[in-house]
């Protein structure tokens, strides 16, 4: 972690705390751990809520494709000011904005439904309204194939993904500060259906 990267964190935690999971960034231990189950041969489009300082989002563009795309979505404009002076990967494009809006940032960018959508927002500290709405926009975002991987300080997410995915699994890391509880949910239930009844994506 670059020294300038804690500043930054911290400063945007200070000014947003609950739009920020933590002023320190993830380990290393976790970020290995919640991108381990992803397939990156089969993810083009990846979008990430709240990408802070860059820790997840660097460390995904490792293990991305070459013709993939990084859509990296933030409130914070310490951030999003950081991450693109950062930034010389052409994949990566971040946009300040919230993740209420994420299908239009796609449809902007001529982007088609992303295969993976991570996030570390901490939905429990986000007004109830606005939680349930970026989950269903999440839903809907995603390919009917697609995958949400969330990490979390407590638990206020998992009612959230099971009333808007099929299937979750999930796990603890204690090698981080605060330690986390880790997600990945697949088969989204929110997806647009066409005349034919038959899912459509947007």
């Amino acid at each position: 972690m670059q020294r300038n990267d804690f500043w930054v964190g911290a400063s945007e935690f200070l000014r947003n705390p609950a739009m920020v999971g933590s002023a320190f960034p993830a380990s290393t231990m976790m970020v290995d751990r919640m991108l381990a189950p992803l397939d990156w041969s089969s993810i083009s489009v990846l979008v990430e809520y709240g990408p802070g300082t860059g820790r997840f989002t660097f460390a995904a563009l490792d293990r991305m494709r070459c013709d993939a795309t990084l859509l990296a979505i933030d409130t914070g404009a310490g951030f999003v000011e950081s991450l693109r002076a950062r930034n010389d990967d052409p994949r990566l494009i971040v946009i300040e904005g919230n993740a209420c809006d994420v299908n239009r940032h796609l449809a902007d960018h001529g982007l088609e439904n992303a295969d993976c959508i991570l996030t570390g927002l901490p939905f429990s500290t986000l007004p109830p309204e606005q939680a349930e709405a970026i989950m269903r926009e999440t839903a809907i975002a995603l390919q009917p194939s697609g995958m949400l991987a969330a990490y979390q300080m407590r638990t206020a997410i998992r009612p959230l993904i099971e009333r808007h995915f099929a299937r979750i699994d999930q796990d603890y890391e204690w090698l981080n500060i605060p330690p986390c509880h880790l997600y990945w949910a697949d088969r989204p239930i929110d997806q647009p259906i066409s005349a034919s009844g038959l899912k459509v994506c947007v």
